[in-house]
């Protein structure tokens, strides 16, 4: 069985997250999108909004940031990986999820996507 979750507006064919078996929050993808639109700025601005898009996601199901066990990362320049770092460690609460970081391609010109799973409270 899996639940829908919304939170932001999705920019494509899928669903922002999906709860499976009332246990697990698979967080789609998210990127520096304000109301489904490209919002182009640093690293820093691009990470930051990712994340609170990512965030509202993850309350938006019913769970907090602490409950995030694993993000993926994914650069489109892995020489933004200390800056994305910083921004990424001052907003997600200690201990830290697990967390892969890889350098893509990406649509639409972005910097950053960020996906997670989220353990449901």
């Amino acid at each position: 069985m899996k639940n829908p979750v919304f939170g932001s507006t999705p920019s494509g064919a899928y669903s922002p997250g999906i709860i499976a078996e009332g246990r697990f929050l698979y967080v789609s993808g998210q990127g520096p999108l304000r109301n489904g639109l490209v919002v182009r700025g640093s690293i820093e601005e691009e990470v930051a909004l990712t994340l609170e898009n990512l965030a509202a996601v993850v309350r938006t199901a019913g769970a907090s940031l602490a409950d995030i066990i694993q993000c993926r990362v994914f650069l489109a320049d892995i020489a933004d990986f200390a800056a994305m770092d910083a921004v990424y460690g001052a907003f997600l609460p200690d201990p830290k999820p697990a967390r892969t970081t890889v350098g893509v391609a990406l649509a639409d010109g972005i910097k950053v996507e960020i996906d997670a799973v989220v353990v449901m409270p």
